[in-house]
């Protein structure tokens, strides 16, 4: 009896010593990874604000394949929450949001010990290759957990370690497969208004087009906002002249005027004026890498319907969207004119 009662205070010393030990450890935690994402920031943050794209990149479905998900009304924004069923569910919400700059939110796991509710935390930084994106999760572990951990030998933080790398490598993966889509439409036989432009002349290897044209685009469009001259259209470029010998092109970044514009002389900016023309058009939405691709596909639409290009006249591009407000190229829009000598066109004017 006495050897009984003896194994029994010596059991509850131990419990009370491993009690004070481990509730004297401290449990709280503060984990996160960063990594640079190739790609705009506003195209990353919107892969992450919105939780029905966490199913693309997270790595929670290969860990466990039962998962299913639920989506609240609200999937993006403050006030956003989904939830989730499987080995280990749960749930989280968005609690606060900076648009490109940050994102707050509460998770909540139901634990085979209880529920556990830390703070997820997530920053975008805007650096030279692209977009710093940091991932973090701060709490507290209870009494059991610390005892669990300690006992099993379970690193909590390398499995959380290694769980963000495997998200950030996602989104990485997932932003740069949504910025290489794209379409291309031949809308057919149309007629372009023409009129006054201003407009500045370059010549360039064909490769060498896109980096040139930016700063000439913005001398025109700062010539206009100067002189407050009134627009009548989306910024062009038109190809005056095409060596296919020597890859050369010269070239003109235009912007259309509702009037003719006399310039000084000696003027890098001047006015011009496009008769109108009949054109295949051909509508671009993506990248302009795929341009080249545009141009083909506009070209077989001309011999397939046997037409034929107007050599005397200029192609041109126009641009819808503004690469610096609209940062995803998948989502910028550019029309394309080939001229043709047809005479029978739809009457589209288009400015």
């Amino acid at each position: 009896m006495k050897i009984l009662k003896y194994l029994f205070f010596l059991l509850l010393i131990i419990v009370i010593g491993s009690a004070i030990y481990f509730g004297t450890k401290d449990g709280t935690y503060n984990i996160q990874d960063a990594a640079i994402i190739e790609a705009p920031t506003e195209v990353v943050f919107k892969k992450v604000n919105d939780y029905k794209n966490w199913e693309e990149w997270g790595p929670w479905k290969k860990e466990d394949p039962t998962i299913t998900f639920t989506y609240a009304e609200k999937t993006s924004g403050e006030g956003a929450s989904y939830s989730w069923e499987g080995e280990m569910s749960g749930a989280m919400k968005t609690t606060k949001v900076i648009p490109n700059k940050e994102i707050e939110q509460d998770l909540t796991l139901y634990t085979p010990a209880g529920e556990r509710n830390p703070k997820v935390y997530w920053k975008f930084e805007e650096v030279p290759d692209g977009t710093k994106v940091t991932w973090g999760m701060m709490g507290e572990h209870p009494l059991v957990d610390k005892i669990y951990y300690s006992l099993s030998g379970f690193d909590f933080e390398e499995a959380m370690h290694k769980m963000n790398k495997i998200g950030l490598d996602g989104i990485a993966t997932a932003v740069a497969e949504d910025m290489k889509q794209y379409s291309i439409n031949v809308d057919g036989i149309t007629q372009y208004g023409g009129g006054y432009y201003m407009y500045t002349t370059s010549v360039a290897k064909q490769s060498e087009i896109n980096e040139k044209m930016t700063p000439m685009m913005t001398e025109v469009e700062s010539f206009i906002n100067t002189n407050n001259l009134n627009t009548a259209g989306k910024p062009f470029t038109l190809f005056n002249e095409i060596d296919s010998q020597n890859k050369t092109v010269i070239f003109s970044t235009a912007v259309p005027v509702r009037e003719k514009v006399i310039t000084p002389e000696g003027s890098p900016v001047v006015c011009g004026y496009m008769e109108p023309v009949t054109a295949v058009k051909i509508t671009l939405k993506g990248n302009y890498d795929y341009l080249s691709e545009a141009y083909l596909k506009g070209r077989q639409f001309i011999k397939e319907n046997n037409h034929t290009i107007d050599t005397s006249k200029k192609m041109f591009e126009v641009y819808l969207t503004n690469p610096d407000k609209t940062p995803n190229p998948a989502e910028w829009l550019t029309e394309i004119y080939i001229p043709v000598l047809d005479t029978a066109a739809n009457n589209n004017t288009l400015f």
